[in-house]
């Protein structure tokens, strides 16, 4: 085979610093089109993203050169090293982050999911739903 192909569907959960409700909706706007911008010059395949005022989903594809932590140190550094200069939007993510392998033929279920982040969190924490998702792997 001359060429490598991928299908390593990964959905990423990373917080704010001590889970702040930092991320208003412009904020939340901006966060997203830089965290979309560091994916294309980093290349990395971001298929959506979304979540609440303290936390993110982000749903990618890695290539066969990629692996998860890498890909999340690379969006979560460069864009915490975009805002640091600018303290009213300045924001800073929490240590760690959470990932879930996901099925070529759950990708739409989560993407619906990641879409729908506002809607969930109506009724449900930020934890509660971290320990609804690891309740469902098993």
């Amino acid at each position: 085979m001359p060429q490598s192909y991928s299908s390593i569907w990964v959905h990423l959960i990373w917080s704010t610093k001590n889970r702040e409700p930092i991320l208003t909706p412009s904020l939340k706007a901006e966060v997203y089109s830089v965290i979309n911008d560091i994916a294309n010059d980093y290349e990395i395949y971001l298929d959506c993203i979304n979540g609440i005022e303290d936390h993110v989903h982000l749903l990618v594809r890695l290539r066969t050169d990629q692996s998860v932590a890498d890909v999340v140190k690379t969006i979560k550094g460069n864009s915490w090293e975009y805002f640091k200069e600018i303290p009213e939007k300045y924001i800073t993510w929490q240590d760690g982050f959470a990932a879930f392998s996901v099925s070529p033929d759950q990708v739409k279920r989560v993407r619906r999911y990641i879409y729908n982040q506002e809607k969930h969190h109506q009724s449900k924490s930020f934890s509660e739903e971290l320990k609804e998702i690891k309740q469902s792997l098993k």
